[in-house]
């Protein structure tokens, strides 16, 4: 059941006298209205069994079978909208939320959108430690927390806030260093630079309005629920293999699982076909391991959802 409120309305009267009638309750969003965030915002909403009409150019829309309101807007703007209550919640990059000091809850870290903050100087420039950024000129989109990290590193250094091609600034002689956002590190090739610092590693998070409502609360507690299971299945593998019943104990041993492994009997006497899960940052040493105890006819099986 999704929560309700009730409302009056003095055009809906019986009797001369307005009357209750029953809406739903819905959860505001606001994503990103364009860009690599704003695909990974949709396809999360989908694999959360959330269907979103997204039209062309269109900036308001609410979900089919979900009640959820998602707003399309401009990046930078996604924290302000939350923090005056106009969006209750928002999927938007860490490194904005920090930028824009905006009185915002960060609820859940997505897993997607990652990419880091770094500092970066001319190849030519010699480079041994933070200390060489002393008394420099940084050109970058994120004065505040470039100031924060010089701070913290009792840095002096003047910097110049640009927006948009900022990895330019060193060749035009407006600084001698940038601090940008940084993938693959080959814009930065292209154009003279070398990473030297990170500042902060960020991804895409889910922020949240402080003072959200009661009723939006248990609304954001059912999305929280689905975007969990959907990443504890992006982490993990499904994996079943068949074991000589006298390897089994070792086997068994070797698969961590989610409590236990499943072992079932096979029709072939002296063989048991076992069941369970993997976490992906420990795959390959496991599927190894579990070779080398006896284990044949290893399946590998993505899983699409895990509640636990």
């Amino acid at each position: 059941m999704y929560p309700i409120i009730f409302e009056t309305s003095s055009r809906a009267c019986r009797n001369g006298k307005p009357f209750l009638f029953v809406s739903k309750m819905k959860l505001k969003l606001a994503i990103q209205k364009s860009g690599r965030l704003h695909d990974d915002s949709i396809k999360l909403l989908k694999e959360c069994g959330i269907d979103i009409n997204n039209g062309v150019n269109k900036l308001k829309t609410e979900a089919s079978n979900f009640p959820l309101e998602v707003f399309f807007l401009r990046d930078d703007d996604i924290p302000q909208y939350i923090e005056d209550g106009v969006a209750d919640i928002g999927i938007v990059g860490e490194n904005v939320v920090l930028e824009k000091k905006k009185q915002v809850d960060i609820v859940e870290k997505l897993g997607f959108g990652k990419c880091r903050l770094s500092m970066a100087v001319p190849k030519s420039m010699e480079y041994n430690s933070v200390e060489d950024l002393q008394n420099t000129r940084i050109a970058t989109s994120y004065p505040i927390i470039v100031n924060e990290f010089l701070r913290k590193n009792n840095i002096k250094a003047e910097i110049h806030e640009i927006s948009g091609s900022v990895e330019i600034a060193p060749g035009i002689g407006l600084a001698d260093g940038i601090c940008d956002l940084v993938s693959s590190g080959s814009t930065l090739f292209m154009n003279g630079l070398k990473e030297v610092e990170t500042v902060l590693k960020s991804e895409a998070v889910l922020a949240a309005f402080k003072s959200i409502q009661p009723a939006q609360s248990k609304l954001l507690d059912k999305l929280l629920f689905r975007i969990q299971a959907v990443k504890k299945a992006k982490n993990n593998k499904y994996i079943l293999l068949n074991a000589p019943n006298e390897k089994l104990q070792e086997i068994i041993a070797l698969l961590p699982g989610m409590k236990s492994p499943t072992v079932l009997p096979l029709a072939e006497a002296g063989w048991s076909s076992v069941h369970s899960v993997l976490n992906e940052n420990d795959f390959w040493d496991i599927i190894e391991s579990l070779k080398a105890a006896g284990a044949q006819g290893i399946l590998v099986v993505p899983i699409e959802k895990m509640v636990i």
